[in-house]
């Protein structure tokens, strides 16, 4: 039986390296995918582009309360909500000023929320004889071990306010049967981060459909009773 069905689940960042092998988890479990980009320059290279159960929504800012409402409220009824989007900075305290502090919040934790909220409403209003449904946010390792975030406090931060909302959300949704988790992993194996550090054990790395098996199963409705949780995903390293 494929798990998800023809379930509709959202999936914000859903263009990029990680979003693509999320997407093909997803598809391979049978769901209709509304995939968010902001990078046009994505879409170029995106493996499920022209697939018709995968519908790309391009333009949304996911950091205005307004323009996320009216995404979610136009979707079909919505069983599931990947909260991939984001973005990461690091720079010594020192060099840091007040609105990178905020930008990195605004990157991480304030689309985490907006998304997480309207998902709630969209599943609430669904009316086909299903209770429940599923959101999964992506926090970082600094967010479970803050040591870790020395020379990027601001990520580590926005990423540690992503673990306390999702804990804190999973428990205030437990009696509805949404479920909501994320995963907190080290470095992912993208050809970015593979530039970025040439010299680096790459072996030890997060790989992106390993990941993105975790991430589709806690989405899925075979996830029967995990919640509350931001599960650890560092591979090797």
């Amino acid at each position: 039986m494929v798990a998800f069905a023809g379930s509709h689940v959202v999936v914000t960042g859903g263009t990029g390296a990680l979003g693509s092998a999320v997407v093909a988890a997803l598809r391979q479990a049978g769901a209709h995918c509304h995939v968010t980009n902001l990078v046009a320059a994505e879409l170029d290279r995106f493996a499920h582009k022209g697939d018709p159960q995968v519908t790309v929504h391009s333009g949304i800012d996911l950091a205005d309360e307004a323009a996320v409402r009216r995404f979610y409220a136009a979707l079909p009824p919505l069983w599931a909500s990947v909260h991939l989007a984001g973005g990461f900075a690091m720079a010594p305290v020192g060099e840091m000023s007040a609105a990178d502090f905020e930008g990195q919040f605004r990157l991480n934790a304030l689309p985490c929320f907006l998304c997480s909220a309207a998902a709630v409403r969209a599943f609430r209003a669904r009316r086909d004889g299903r209770k429940g449904g599923r959101i999964v946010n992506v926090a970082a390792r600094p967010a479970l071990e803050p040591r870790l975030g020395a020379g990027m406090t601001a990520y580590a931060a926005a990423k540690a306010a992503v673990s306390a909302f999702t804990q804190a959300l999973g428990e205030e949704l437990a009696g509805e049967e949404i479920w909501v988790n994320a995963v907190a992993p080290s470095i992912l194996d993208t050809p970015a981060n593979r530039a970025a550090m040439p010299d680096a054990p790459h072996e030890r790395w997060v790989g992106l459909a390993a990941i993105a098996e975790v991430i589709a199963f806690l989405a899925s409705p075979d996830n029967k009773v995990t919640r509350g949780a931001v599960i650890p995903v560092y591979g090797g390293a």
